[in-house]
């Protein structure tokens, strides 16, 4: 008897995560009336990636530079002793902090909520931000915390036994989001 593979499927190509990058980026100016005080603040790996992005944009949209930094969640997640080997990468907050800012933190993937729920816990050792927003390419559910995304690239429905992969040219050299069992 042979085992098939099943090949993962694209959900989203790269103009599709660019238009989803754009909208998100507009939803976020509108939100917040322009771009005077936002901080955006990526969590490591492609949430950098995809902040920075955004960061064009809203500069391209708004002539202004919003600034964008990294914060890793690595030491402050709940399932460490099920991943020990998970490497931190370093928190990159931009000059001026995040007290008082309004502050979009940006992932690729949001699933249960945990790595969020991480981010606000390390975004206390920081600083006070006015407001805290979350913007993210997919959201595939199974929440596991009530935590809800404000900007969204794309609502993915899927089964807790399928994974959904975010590659960027960046760090993968392919641009594309996957949907595998």
């Amino acid at each position: 008897m042979s085992t098939r593979t099943e090949r993962p499927r694209i959900v989203l190509y790269s103009a599709d995560i660019a238009r989803a990058l754009t909208r998100i980026s507009h939803e976020i100016l509108e939100s917040n009336r322009g771009p005077d005080g936002l901080v955006l603040l990526g969590i490591p790996t492609r949430g950098v990636t995809l902040a920075e992005r955004i960061g064009v944009l809203l500069a391209d949209f708004s002539g202004t530079q919003v600034p964008v930094g990294a914060l890793d969640v690595t030491m402050y997640r709940d399932d460490l002793h099920r991943n020990p080997t998970r490497t931190p990468r370093p928190t990159q907050i931009p000059p001026g902090g995040i007290d008082g800012k309004v502050v979009v933190l940006v992932d690729d993937v949001l699933f249960s909520g945990r790595s969020i729920r991480a981010a606000l816990d390390a975004l206390q050792d920081i600083g006070r931000p006015s407001v805290v927003r979350l913007a993210t390419l997919v959201d595939r559910g199974h929440r596991e915390l009530p935590i809800r995304p404000d900007f969204v690239g794309k609502n993915l429905p899927s089964s807790r036994d399928e994974r959904v992969n975010v590659r960027l040219a960046e760090v993968d050299g392919v641009e594309e989001v996957t949907i595998e069992s």
